[in-house]
């Protein structure tokens, strides 16, 4: 499985944007082949940092996800948001038997 966390810095008055956004989108997200959920992250030391968490089939299903059409959708409007670079995390989970 593959967990990808995306940090974004906003500008306070974008907040409530892209908290809608995510409500917005989340349950489309979710239902992408491969998808095993996607949580909204909050920081409480900075109330200006929003992330995503999501987990993955595989790396092959989240690179199908951004080159779909939802993403296409969704990462512009993410984008028009933050201020700035967002940091990513991607990281691979093994499972033991």
């Amino acid at each position: 499985m593959i967990v990808r966390v995306v940090r974004l810095t906003l500008e306070a008055s974008n907040l409530d944007a892209f908290d809608a956004l995510f409500h917005q989108h989340h349950l489309a997200i979710e239902s992408q082949p491969g998808c095993h959920g996607v949580e909204l992250l909050t920081d409480p030391a900075n109330r200006c940092v929003r992330g995503t968490l999501s987990r993955w089939e595989s790396e092959n299903a989240l690179n199908a996800y951004r080159a779909s059409e939802l993403f296409g959708v969704v990462w512009p409007a993410t984008k028009a948001l933050f201020s700035d670079r967002p940091e990513v995390w991607s990281y691979e989970v093994v499972e033991r038997r």
